[in-house]
C-alpha cells in the first residue's frame, strides 16, 4: 500500500476527518479533541495514532501535554495525488469531448 493509499483509506472514517480538521487550524491536545467531538479520549488516542502513522499529524510534547497537529508534508503529499488525479480527470474529460466533437462533425458532414 502506498503511502498515499494509507492517508485515503485513513480519511475514510469521519472521525478522522474531522480530526485532521480541527487540526488544520493549529495544535491541539487529546482532550481538546475529545471535548468537541463525539468519540472518547481514548477513541480520539487510537484516531491520531492512525492519522500519525500515515503522516497526516504529528505531535510533541509541550510540558505535560501532547501537542498535535496537521503534518504540512502530508498534506502536501496527499494534495500533489489529488492534483494530479484531477489533471488527468481532466484531461481525459477534454479529449472525450472534442472525440464528441469530432464525431458529430463527421456525422453532418455525412
Amino acid at each position: 500500500m502506498t503511502n498515499v493509499t494509507a492517508m485515503l483509506t485513513a480519511l475514510g472514517d469521519p472521525t478522522r476527518q474531522a480530526i485532521l480538521d480541527r487540526l488544520s487550524s493549529g495544535p491541539l491536545a487529546v482532550g481538546q479533541l475529545a471535548d468537541v467531538l463525539p468519540v472518547s479520549r481514548p477513541a480520539v488516542s487510537q484516531h491520531l495514532k492512525v492519522l500519525k502513522d500515515v503522516g497526516l499529524v504529528f505531535d510533541r510534547q509541550v510540558g505535560t501535554r501532547r501537542l498535535y497537529q496537521a503534518d504540512p508534508e502530508g498534506l502536501a503529499e496527499l494534495r500533489r495525488h489529488l492534483d494530479g488525479f484531477w489533471e488527468r480527470s481532466l484531461a481525459a474529460f477534454a479529449e472525450h469531448a472534442a472525440s464528441d466533437r469530432k464525431d458529430e462533425q463527421h456525422d453532418r458532414d455525412g
